[in-house]
């Protein structure tokens, strides 16, 4: 009998914790109640727990034997600020938030893994359960870093999950080396001289230096990032000015930037800034640039993948686990947890008709919990055998 098949016998208590989740979404750190409801839980099933890990994060420690190894096992706790329409009896029932990325599921699978392991777990060493804050770019990962949390929690490796929509829920895909992208938000300001619209040899317009700008922004990916490197540059915003007649002191441009390699996200902040400001002075405007990295890129250690992929294939079969999935333009913060300890991350699967995460339809698929929830139990007495 797997992991699995045991975790199935509480499977509808583990529903009832999801969704009361669900019911009750928080934003990032803001995650008091969901942080009660995890420590009360760790606590009932006789696992150490520690409050406020960088702001409202939990960490439950679980110990046997003597063994010295030690692994850590991460689930995001956060919401969006998105109002839910899927109709569910047990939607939001706070308005224009909403769990839209499943993460009431990621916190629900690593809770059910935790009281398999409490209570029939066999393993020589220490589990740390890292309940995360504020991943939705709010930097919920540093701050639990910056809180010491691999040196109050030490950890070998480090282990993270997270449901793919379109993916049967029986599947697994995992790939070695960079998996998702690092990503940026930024802002630029141009600042020129307003004038009347009947008179615009008096301006130095700043909405024509930010409309140039935006177009000179996309040559960054094509004619600086190597043609073998993959990177994004969105403008998704462009604000300036409030009247038919006016010609505004200033323009905002906001956007995103997304890249597989840290050296790619400093290649595009540096041409961004030269852009930006000698773009603006051609108009006799100046430019300032914000660029903000919200999210390293994720990049999985290939013997831990193996190892990964390897305990999702003991539950599922080999056929059910892709080992080369696809590296995505998304961006995950539990890759600053992986810059500081090998680890993977794997997806697992939503369902073949899930709504895509952050859409106001999404709902996590709670026939993934066992399966989740099996694989952190599986790959720990995997890692953690010895004297077993």
């Amino acid at each position: 009998m797997t992991a699995v098949d045991t975790i199935r016998a509480y499977h509808d208590e583990l529903i009832a914790i999801r969704r009361d989740i669900h019911a009750h979404p928080e934003i990032g750190f803001e995650e008091h109640r969901t942080s009660d409801l995890v420590a009360a839980k760790l606590a009932e099933w006789g696992i150490e727990v520690h409050r406020g890990v960088g702001g409202t994060g939990v960490v439950g420690v679980l110990r046997r034997g003597n063994g010295a190894a030690s692994i850590g096992l991460r689930a995001d706790m956060d919401a969006l600020p998105i109002h839910e329409v899927t109709g569910k009896s047990y939607a939001s029932t706070h308005p224009g938030r909403m769990h839209a990325c499943g993460h009431d599921g990621h916190t629900t699978m690593l809770l059910g893994a935790a009281r398999f392991l409490a209570e029939h777990g066999k393993f020589n060493g220490t589990v740390n359960f890292i309940f995360q804050p504020a991943e939705e770019g709010l930097g919920g990962a540093e701050a639990m870093l910056k809180a010491g949390l691999f040196e109050r929690f030490p950890c070998d490796t480090v282990f993270g999950m997270h449901n793919r929509p379109g993916l049967p829920v029986d599947k697994f895909e995992i790939r070695p080396g960079a998996a998702m992208a690092g990503g940026a938000f930024f802002d630029i300001t141009v600042h020129g001289r307003g004038a009347h619209g009947a008179w615009p040899e008096e301006s130095a317009d700043p909405v024509l230096a930010a409309a140039a700008i935006t177009g000179a922004l996309q040559s960054i990916v094509s004619r600086n990032v190597k043609p073998s490197e993959a990177a994004v540059l969105s403008v998704t915003c462009l604000q300036a000015g409030h009247a038919y007649n006016v010609i505004p002191e200033t323009a905002q441009i906001r956007g995103t930037a997304r890249a597989f390699k840290r050296e790619t996200m400093a290649l595009i902040e540096a041409n961004m800034k030269r852009l930006a400001t000698s773009v603006a002075a051609g108009f006799g405007a100046t430019a300032e640039v914000d660029f903000r990295l919200l999210f390293a890129p994720l990049v999985n250690d290939e013997a831990e993948t193996h190892a990964y992929a390897d305990a999702a294939a003991a539950l599922v079969g080999a056929q059910n686990v892709n080992r080369n999935g696809p590296a995505v333009m998304g961006s995950e913060d539990f890759s600053f947890m992986l810059e500081a300890r090998p680890g993977a991350y794997i997806n697992i699967g939503n369902g073949e008709d899930s709504a895509p995460v952050h859409n106001d339809r999404y709902d996590f698929n709670d026939e993934a919990i066992p399966l989740g929830a099996g694989l952190y139990a599986t790959l720990v007495e995997r890692k953690l055998s010895a004297g077993y």
